[in-house]
């Protein structure tokens, strides 16, 4: 090794080494209550190996010390700071959303599918985006895809229908992925498919592909948040090429075969063409912006919704009495409707509405939110009598909405599930204490989507079947710590078996009347 590679090396490992104990010494720099951890790993290293859950973690971070508005701790290398007061978060993600509008997000991998979608654009950009793309989720085509989302429940439930008693115990987390992809292909892509019926369609391959967070694959999507500049020096990839190839050629010749053949549907590709030649040149989106923002809808909503479907059904799998109720309600429905189920009808499913909130709260989709400041600004005293903190620009916020919750200072018994939180006036919508969505201009854009699929699947599910738990069900729950997602250890294995008093308005969904005897 010459002279000048020693030299070299030497000089890179010094400011290596003074940037890792400068960014180390920040929270103690500043006189911030901080959880000690180990470099480089932060306090992950228990995620990392397995040791801990996810949702574990965030709680061990919130609760280091209950009486603070916020705490630091680090993620790799970067300093980080932990929102626990809900009106602190209000204030930061709603009123004062200027001086918080990005995330982190994917932009610096170098895939477009993830740096050009909506979750990781910044600035600007992200408000042209997302100004087009609001129009997709209003009340008017809510009611249009609201018919294509009835359509795929009613095909899934004539599949679940057809399975022979000795395979009554089933993977519902398994069972309603093939739903969501079925109503995401149809929204989103224009495209009809029946992965119940066909679990080898590719939609369904691929999409459980690029939502795995099991293993390795988890493991990497730690690492693309947690060293950004790293994983883009050594060009790692989210997703593998195939996948990539899939989507990117799915939205080419869509728009392609409506553009030549003057196909018209409503989705959301639709709505992205129809904006063409009608905005200024520079807002217009790209072919490869447009496969972005239709990639994101299906990355996000793929395993959102099944998974927030999942733990519905393993929550009130042993709760005969909220079955019950949510049976009466159904078939009242049905009953008023002679069986056939109108949007309205649907929204307007009070307990229903209730259920799905209140393990929203339990299990939000969004455990945690990320926000980086972008200009100068004051936090209060994390303890009363101490003394402010300036955020500077490109410091990180995170907000524990789990752990929000789940703290008995905002909500009775907070470990418990009562559906009546969320009845009459008894209701926390549009609180800083519920927050399964996200807050303020950046919570989720779908989230009125996604609410809708759910009710319209609990619905047929609920009119046609009973949910028991079955030997393989884990209750209570308990959080899985094999995996960086929120998931059950276990798994959402359940017993489904068709109602014996099914209203016979919804008989026409089976195949037959005598199909499928659980």
């Amino acid at each position: 090794m010459d002279y000048w590679t020693i030299s070299l090396s030497i000089v890179i490992g010094a400011v290596g080494i003074y940037y890792l104990f400068k960014e180390f010494n920040y929270f103690k720099r500043h006189n911030i209550i901080h959880i000690p951890s180990f470099p480089i790993v932060g306090p992950m290293l228990p995620l990392i190996f397995r040791r801990i859950s996810v949702i574990e973690l965030f709680q061990e971070l919130y609760n280091f010390n209950p009486d603070a508005k916020y705490v630091g701790f680090y993620v790799a290398t970067r300093p980080v700071i932990l929102l626990r007061d809900p009106e602190l978060m209000k204030e930061i993600l709603i009123k004062n959303f200027d001086s918080f509008p990005n995330r982190i997000g994917f932009g610096t991998v170098k895939d477009a599918l993830f740096s050009k979608n909506l979750f990781s654009l910044k600035g600007q950009k992200w408000r042209d985006v997302r100004t087009m793309l609001s129009p997709a989720f209003t009340s008017s085509k809510m009611k249009i895809m609201f018919t294509l989302m009835l359509e795929c429940a009613v095909d899934f439930t004539r599949s679940l229908l057809e399975i022979s008693t000795d395979k009554s115990e089933m993977d519902m987390k398994d069972a309603f992925t093939k739903y969501t992809n079925d109503v995401i292909a149809t929204c989103a892509f224009g495209i009809k498919v029946n992965s119940m019926s066909d679990p080898t369609n590719d939609f369904y391959v691929y999409g459980k592909e690029v939502t795995s967070f099991q293993g390795l694959r988890g493991l990497r999507f730690f690492f693309f948040s947690a060293f950004p500049r790293l994983t883009q020096f050594l060009g790692f990839k989210l997703i593998s090429d195939d996948a990539g190839r899939f989507f990117r050629n799915v939205i080419k010749s869509t728009i392609h075969t409506r553009d030549t053949e003057n196909i018209t549907r409503p989705d959301m590709i639709q709505l992205m063409m129809d904006i063409r030649g009608k905005r200024e040149a520079e807002k217009e989106l790209t072919i490869e912006e447009m496969t972005a923002q239709a990639f994101l809808f299906f990355f996000g909503g793929f395993e959102t919704s099944a998974t927030a479907m999942s733990f519905v059904t393993q929550v009130i799998s042993d709760k005969p009495d909220v079955q019950a109720k949510l049976r009466q309600e159904i078939d009242k429905v049905l009953e008023d409707s002679n069986g056939e189920v109108t949007y309205e009808a649907i929204n307007h499913l009070e307990y229903l509405d209730a259920v799905i909130n209140e393990v929203l709260r339990l299990y939000p989709p969004n455990v945690m939110l990320e926000r980086l400041c972008e200009m100068d600004y004051e936090l209060p005293s994390a303890l009363p009598n101490g003394k402010p903190f300036i955020l500077k620009k490109g410091q990180v916020i995170w907000a524990s909405v789990y752990s929000i919750q789940h703290d008995e200072k905002y909500f009775d018994d907070p470990e418990e599930f009562r559906p009546e939180r969320f009845l009459g006036n008894n209701t926390y919508h549009n609180s800083p204490y519920y927050a399964p969505f996200g807050l303020g201009p950046r919570m989720c854009i779908a989230n009125r989507f996604a609410l809708l699929e759910m009710k319209v699947m609990l619905f047929h599910l609920l009119a046609l079947c009973e949910l028991r738990p079955c030997a393989k069900t884990v209750l209570p729950i308990k959080m899985s710590k094999s995996t960086f997602a929120m998931a059950p250890e276990g798994g959402f294995w359940l017993n489904v078996r068709r109602r014996n008093d099914v209203h016979p308005t919804i008989r026409s969904l089976t195949l037959n009347n005598d199909a499928a005897n659980f």
